[in-house]
C-alpha cells in the first residue's frame, strides 16, 4: 500500500449504493486497506446501475469505489460468515449500510463483532438510525431530502420541490461517518476500544439546515423556497443577462457599493431603501427588478469580468463538463485518471482534501467484482484447496 494519512489502518467494507462506498473511498483515497464484501450474484447493486456503462460495469458503481479490494462472499453459507468474521477480528473499522437489525441477524452486528475485537470501529448508515420510531424503515436518499424540509427550500418560488442535483443525503451521510470514523479512532488511542457510529441520513440533512432552521427558530415563520436566490442576502443569486445568468454574491455592504458602481447604477448605493443588506432584504423585489434591468446590456461573460475586476464575487452557472474543464478545477487535480482493466483509461472526479505531507492518492481502479478474493483469503491463511473448495460450495466467487 502506499503511504497515507490512514496507511495501517483496515477498514472492511460491508456496504453498497452510495453513501457506505463513498465513505469508503474518502478512507481508501487517504490510505487505508479497504476490503470491500460484495454478493456472490451480482455484487454492488451500482454495477449494474447503468448506462453509461465503462466496461462491463455502470459509471456510478466506478465512481465511487477505486483504491478498494473486492471480495465477493455469499453471506448465508457459514464458511463465507467466517470468512467475513476472521475478516472483522483483523479489522480496525467496519462500515456497513443495512437496514437497521439486518447486519446483526447476519452475525455481524456492532455486539457480535466487538466482543471478539474490542478496539473495533463500527459505523452504521442508515436512513432513519439506529434508534427511533422509524428506525426498522428503509432508508432513501430522496426520501431523507424530502422528510428534513430540504426539498421544501429548493426549487423556485412559484415552483415545486426540488431534490438537489446530486444524492445529497447519501453523500452527507457518508461524509459524517468518516468524521464519526475519524474520531472514533482518535479516541481509540486513549480507551484502547473502540466504538459504534450511529449515522443517519435524516439526521444528516436536518443538521445541513443550520441558518434556514434558526431563521425558523427565531420568527416561527416557515422557510420558503427562493429559486437560487438567499432568504438573508441581497443580491446573492443568479441574476438574468443578455444571454444568459450571472452568479452574484454580494455578502456585505462593501462589497453592495462596488457592485452597483460596476453595474452602472451607483445612485442605488446612495438609495436609503437599499443603503445596508436588511434594507436590501426588506426590498428585494424592488431592488431585483433594477438590477435586471441593468445588466440585461451585457453578455454574462462580460459582467463576469467586469465585476471580478471590481473586486465583485461573480462567476457563470457552468454546465458539468464546463466545471470539469474548468482550469482552476484541473490545476487543483480534481479531474483524475487511472487505467482500469475493462474500461481502459477511466475519468473520475478527484479528492478535495489537500494534505500538505499526506495527500490522498488515487491507487488502483474500482475492482471487478470478486477480484481479490482468493488473494484475501489467502492473507487469512486459507490455502489454495480450501478456497477451491469454498467456491465449489458456492461460499465465495
Amino acid at each position: 500500500m502506499a503511504d497515507g494519512a490512514l496507511a495501517g489502518v483496515r477498514v472492511l467494507e460491508l456496504s453498497r449504493i452510495l453513501s457506505g462506498p463513498f465513505a469508503g473511498m474518502i478512507l481508501a483515497d487517504l490510505g487505508a486497506e479497504v476490503i470491500k464484501v460484495e454478493d456472490t450474484r451480482k455484487g454492488d447493486d451500482t454495477r449494474q446501475w447503468g448506462p453509461p456503462f465503462q466496461g462491463d460495469d455502470a459509471t456510478y458503481f466506478l465512481s465511487i469505489n477505486r483504491n478498494k479490494r473486492s471480495i465477493s462472499v455469499d453471506l448465508k453459507t457459514d464458511k463465507g460468515r467466517e470468512a467475513v468474521q476472521r475478516l472483522a477480528d483483523r479489522a480496525d473499522v467496519v462500515l456497513e449500510n443495512f437496514r437497521p437489525g439486518t447486519a446483526a441477524r447476519l452475525g455481524f452486528g456492532y455486539e457480535e463483532l466487538s466482543a471478539r475485537n474490542p478496539g473495533l470501529v463500527y459505523a452504521s448508515i442508515s436512513g432513519f438510525g439506529q434508534t427511533g420510531p422509524y428506525a426498522e424503515r428503509a432508508g432513501y436518499d430522496l426520501i431523507a431530502q424530502a422528510m428534513s424540509g430540504i426539498m421544501s427550500v429548493t426549487g423556485a418560488a412559484d415552483g415545486p420541490p426540488v431534490r438537489m442535483g446530486t444524492s445529497a443525503a447519501d453523500l452527507g451521510a457518508g461524509m459524517y461517518a468518516v468524521i464519526g470514523i475519524l474520531a472514533a479512532l482518535h479516541a481509540r488511542r486513549f480507551t484502547g476500544r473502540g466504538q459504534h457510529i450511529d449515522i443517519s441520513l435524516l439526521d444528516g440533512q436536518i443538521s445541513w439546515l443550520t441558518y434556514v432552521a434558526g431563521n425558523h427558530f427565531a420568527t416561527g415563520e416557515t422557510p420558503r423556497r427562493y429559486g437560487s436566490a438567499h432568504p438573508s442576502i441581497v443580491p446573492y443569486q443568479a441574476l438574468p443577462t443578455a444571454d444568459g445568468h450571472l452568479m452574484v454574491a454580494i455578502g456585505n455592504d462593501g462589497l453592495w457599493r462596488r457592485f452597483a458602481t460596476a453595474v452602472g447604477r451607483g445612485d442605488l448605493a446612495e438609495d436609503p431603501r437599499f443603503a445596508t443588506n436588511a434594507d436590501r432584504v426588506h426590498h428585494r423585489e424592488e431592488l431585483l427588478g433594477l438590477l435586471r434591468a441593468a445588466l440585461s446590456s451585457r453578455t454574462s461573460a462580460a459582467w463576469a469580468e467586469a465585476l471580478t475586476e471590481a473586486g465583485v464575487p461573480a462567476g457563470p452557472i457552468n454546465t458539468v463538463p464546463e466545471a470539469l474543464d474548468h482550469p482552476q478545477v484541473r490545476a487543483r487535480d480534481m479531474v483524475v485518471e487511472v487505467d482500469h482493466p475493462g474500461a481502459g483509461r477511466l475519468r473520475m472526479v478527484g479528492s478535495p482534501l489537500k494534505l500538505s505531507a499526506h495527500p490522498p492518492a488515487v491507487r488502483s481502479a474500482p475492482p471487478g467484482l470478486g477480484e481479490h478474493t482468493d488473494e484475501v483469503l489467502a492473507e487469512l491463511g486459507l490455502g489454495p484447496d480450501e478456497i477451491a473448495a469454498m467456491r465449489e460450495e458456492g461460499a465465495v466467487r
